[in-house]
């Protein structure tokens, strides 16, 4: 039995429930299979079975699969880890999506070293909505003037927001973190930015995010099973 493409259509089916709960477009909701520490055949299962989005969180392993699994033409690479400077090229080079950008130092390398052949790199601004030490990313308050900055630089496309809330299963504070990314996006569109990307909810709270306006939510976990963490 091919688990990982058994439990996509469980994910799916969870998600269409959602988006109706909440009078939403199904179409509108955009899957992340987030494949760390998962091994190529089960990412090239998770594809066969209709899935081309992949979330990956370390650079070195990341970039193996994607030599290894470069014969599936639709697949598409997203980069949610942290960045250090020194690897900016291979993630400028390779991925079609980065989400965890949270410094300008960071966001002019990978414009610098964006290929010219290639389209402009989606970029997500990653928000530390609770002020987490153990989390990557900015304050809230810190948002306009980092997004104002990186949606001048011609090689990258900034697309949105993206956040890690504070784990817990209290849905009235899933809910009102949510609202908090949701907000600053439209606050952000009202200033003159044309963003469209939420990209927020995971496999414990995905329902609670869609129902807060997620466009993208990154499921690891109710796709591919529990993971090891390197």
């Amino acid at each position: 039995m091919n688990l990982p493409a058994e439990r996509l259509k469980k994910v799916r089916q969870r998600i269409e429930n959602a988006a109706k709960q909440s009078n939403r477009l199904v179409e509108d909701i955009r899957l992340i299979a987030v494949s760390k520490t998962k091994p190529a055949v089960d990412i090239e299962q998770v594809y066969q079975a209709g899935q081309y989005e992949f979330g990956e969180n370390y650079l070195q392993e990341a970039i193996e699969k994607i030599a290894a699994l470069k014969h599936l033409e639709k697949i598409k690479w997203h980069f949610i880890g942290a960045i250090q400077s020194n690897k900016t090229r291979p993630i400028a080079e390779n991925f079609d999506w980065v989400h965890s950008i949270d410094r300008l130092k960071i966001a002019h390398r990978l414009h610098e070293q964006r290929p010219t052949s290639k389209a402009p790199l989606n970029i997500c601004l990653q928000v530390n909505l609770c002020d987490e030490d153990s989390k990557a990313g900015i304050s809230l308050e810190e948002v306009p003037d980092l997004a104002t900055e990186v949606s001048q630089l011609s090689r990258l496309k900034l697309r949105g927001l993206m956040a890690i809330p504070l784990k817990t299963t209290d849905p009235s504070e899933q809910h009102f973190h949510f609202k908090q990314l949701k907000d600053c996006l439209d606050k952000l569109n009202k200033e003159g930015l044309q963003l469209d990307t939420l990209s927020m909810g995971m496999s414990n709270d995905m329902d609670t995010a869609i129902a807060e306006g997620a466009t993208m939510v990154r499921i690891g976990t109710a796709i591919f099973g529990a993971r090891k963490d390197l």
